[in-house]
């Protein structure tokens, strides 16, 4: 099984372990239930960013005059990276002098498109 984004492989699981996590799953659900374990952890991710997103935000758009704020996620976030002042990860750490830039672990990938082949 290998696993891909944006068409890099990033692993490929030997048949050794695919027979030991069939162990536990039936080789009939194998297939699927991987990719709802790869959905589960990138959507994980979304989640626990848009928590902070919104824990950051919130406050200064109210601080500057938002008199409501959008429910719906995507335009939550639409809302917030159109601001003058928004600097994405990559700009707030290139703006501290002090951190050292390292490779992430888990690199984001817009589009995300994430494949199996069995």
């Amino acid at each position: 099984m290998k696993i891909s984004v944006n068409d890099v492989e990033l692993f490929t699981l030997t048949e050794t372990q695919k027979r030991v996590i069939q162990n536990d799953i039936s080789k009939d659900v194998f297939e699927e239930d991987m990719k709802r374990r790869l959905k589960y952890i990138l959507m994980q991710k979304y989640d626990q960013s848009c928590a902070r997103l919104k824990k950051e935000w919130e406050p200064k758009l109210v601080k500057a005059g938002a008199k409501s704020l959008p429910t719906d996620m995507d335009t939550f976030a639409n809302l917030v990276f159109s601001r003058p002042e928004y600097k994405d990860r990559s700009a707030r750490d290139l703006e501290d002098k002090n951190i050292v830039l390292k490779k992430p672990i888990d690199p984001i990938i817009d589009p995300l498109k994430v494949s199996l082949e069995i």
